[in-house]
């Protein structure tokens, strides 16, 4: 935005406004209430929806299918005992990851950028939590009695193992669930009573004025709001670091050549923004595009959702050379023939194709032309999230196939009903993505219109 004759100088990066010229509280509140409440729904949506409620079918009938046969229907013996179902359960929660640090550790550290897509991320976190929820409890073989897992009160004084990482897992992500729709759901009140205000129709008003539970913008409904939203905040920023830690706590505590190291924690959190930054970056692109709000998903957003995907595939890169060298100084021949069995095994294409979707790839955005290239930033964003599904397919599948017994090795085959699994999840997360596009606003409108009030008061051309 050019300087004005009362404003001369020049915006640095920290100050450069986000939004772009000629936005009011008016036009901001319109623009974004409007995708819900007056515009038509695009052709785009529905066929969006389409595809997606059709491969949430076909995760029903697998599910469906499982129950009635057992784990037996996917492709899991021994020794690889851990198919699809933890790869996907991985990859998910590393999906979920960019919401909260978008939300979380952005508004603490006072980035404004995040306002465009904190809402679309935290919406995008939950969903992609539903989906990994379900595949530790499919995993178990009898999802029915899923209930041992928790610590209720029983006669016969039987509790969860809490050596097993199932249990690990079932309260690191139910905790990081919690916590992350009440984060989502405090900061949509404030929205929420401007969507029953401008809601035409009474059901419409009625479903928003629940939703905004009695909010009417008074002082003390904000003073109350900014307080719970902070703590929120503060709530969730140690979630991002201890969830994925957890995650990978389930394979370091295994004695598996591959599995047992200390930089799984780190490299794992590393990998879960990672992805989690692809994934927001694949649904805001095309988003935008329909719906016309590049006014809002502004370039300067993408560019430095690139510049995040840069960071976290240089920490990646980083995870996969330290676990080469790892291999090498510890001396260990199991360890080092773990390295050799990825790199030149019967795996090998999914281990050399997970380095250039991981590692080459995202080096196109050291520079700036790429970061600001719309159809380099899809396409990247998709590889990587491809890529981060193989990184798991590898730690899981190409270290179990092959461990201590060569009597025991085995090759993995995943079966219809795996890739009915996977691709089903992949269509629940698309059915919740678009029903929230459809019914919730997107964006963040009063965190918009604190902006453009700030932009104003710093002497930003007035409409």
């Amino acid at each position: 935005m050019e300087p004005n004759a009362s404003n001369p100088a020049p915006h640095t990066a920290s100050s450069r406004p986000i939004l772009r010229r000629g936005h009011t509280y008016g036009s901001v509140t319109e623009q974004i209430s409007a995708v819900v409440l007056t515009r038509p729904t695009p052709r785009s949506w529905m066929v969006g929806f389409a595809i997606g409620f059709v491969l949430l079918m076909m995760l029903l009938v697998a599910v469906t299918y499982l129950f009635y046969r057992g784990v037996g229907i996917w492709g899991v013996r021994v020794p690889v005992a851990w198919g699809f179902a933890i790869v996907n359960f991985v990859w998910w929660i590393g999906i979920g990851h960019a919401g909260t640090l978008i939300s979380a550790i952005l508004l603490l550290f006072r980035q404004e950028w995040r306002t465009s897509i904190n809402r679309f991320a935290e919406a995008m976190t939950l969903f992609a939590v539903a989906c990994a929820g379900m595949f530790p409890l499919l995993h178990l073989g009898r999802p029915w009695v899923f209930y041992w897992l928790f610590p209720y009160p029983d006669t016969m004084r039987l509790w969860p193992q809490w050596r097993s990482p199932l249990v690990w897992d079932v309260f690191a992500v139910s905790t990081y669930a919690t916590v992350s729709l009440m984060f989502w759901y405090v900061g949509l009140i404030p929205d929420a009573g401007s969507m029953r205000d401008r809601a035409r129709h009474r059901f419409a008003r009625i479903f928003y004025g629940i939703l905004a539970m009695g909010w009417r913008g008074a002082a003390t409904h904000w003073h109350r709001y900014k307080i719970a939203y902070l703590l929120l905040a503060g709530l969730a920023t140690p979630l991002v670091l201890s969830v994925h830690s957890v995650v990978s706590m389930d394979f370091t505590i295994g004695i598996v050549p591959g599995w047992h190291t200390t930089i799984f924690p780190p490299y794992f959190v590393a990998g879960a923004i990672f992805s989690g930054f692809a994934m927001v970056m694949s649904l805001t692109i095309p988003v935008r595009k329909i719906y016309g709000l590049e006014d809002f998903f502004t370039i300067r957003h993408l560019d430095n959702m690139a510049k995040v995907l840069l960071a976290t595939g240089m920490m990646v890169s980083y995870g996969y050379l330290m676990e080469t060298f790892i291999a090498w100084y510890s001396n260990s021949p199991f360890e080092i023939f773990e390295v050799m069995n990825r790199a030149k095994g019967p795996y090998a294409f999914f281990f050399w194709m997970m380095i250039a979707c991981n590692v080459l790839a995202p080096q196109v955005f050291w520079f700036r032309k790429a970061r600001r290239n719309i159809p380099t930033l899809f396409i990247v964003s998709i590889v990587v999230n491809i890529g981060m599904w193989l990184e798991r397919f590898v730690i899981v599948v190409v270290s179990l196939h092959r461990d201590f017994i060569p009597s025991a090795w085995r090759m993995y085959y995943p079966t219809f009903w795996d890739w009915a699994t996977l691709f089903g999840s992949v269509g629940l997360f698309l059915t919740l993505m678009f029903l929230f596009i459809r019914l919730l606003p997107m964006i963040s409108m009063f965190e918009l219109r604190e902006q453009v009030a700030e932009q104003v008061e710093k002497g930003e051309p007035k409409p």
